[in-house]
């Protein structure tokens, strides 16, 4: 086993992991990952999304055309509304799995939450 390789994985290259490291980027923003969060739920259309989260319509859609962009949601035009919703079902994983883990240490004394907040920087 070389040295770049660990339990049989090659390291991915650089600009790979560039990519991943700007779209955990752009989850690093509490109002993106909640967007996320509830369109892991299901698809939906900005202002259900605006009034689910709490945000002003202007801020939702300019976080959204940032996911957009990134590749992390996708959108459709239904009318006059845009639709939009995560297409990438390893996305829809990973952001679960992450508030799912979380969750569950914030129900336990001995792990709380906001020790994450020093750790990150």
């Amino acid at each position: 086993m070389t040295e770049s390789s660990a339990a049989g994985f090659e390291d991915p290259p650089a600009e790979l992991l560039a990519d991943a490291a700007a779209a955990f980027g752009l989850l690093a923003s509490s109002a993106r990952l909640h967007l996320m969060w509830a369109l892991s739920q299901g698809e939906s259309d900005v202002t259900r999304l605006a009034d689910r989260v709490g945000g002003a319509l202007p801020a939702v859609s300019q976080h959204l055309a940032k996911l957009k962009l990134a590749g992390l949601v996708r959108a459709r035009r239904e009318g006059r509304r845009q639709v939009y919703y995560i297409d990438d079902s390893d996305v829809v994983t990973v952001v679960r799995v992450m508030v799912g883990q979380l969750t569950v240490r914030s129900a336990n004394a001995s792990a709380p939450v906001h020790g994450l907040h020093k750790i990150g920087g």
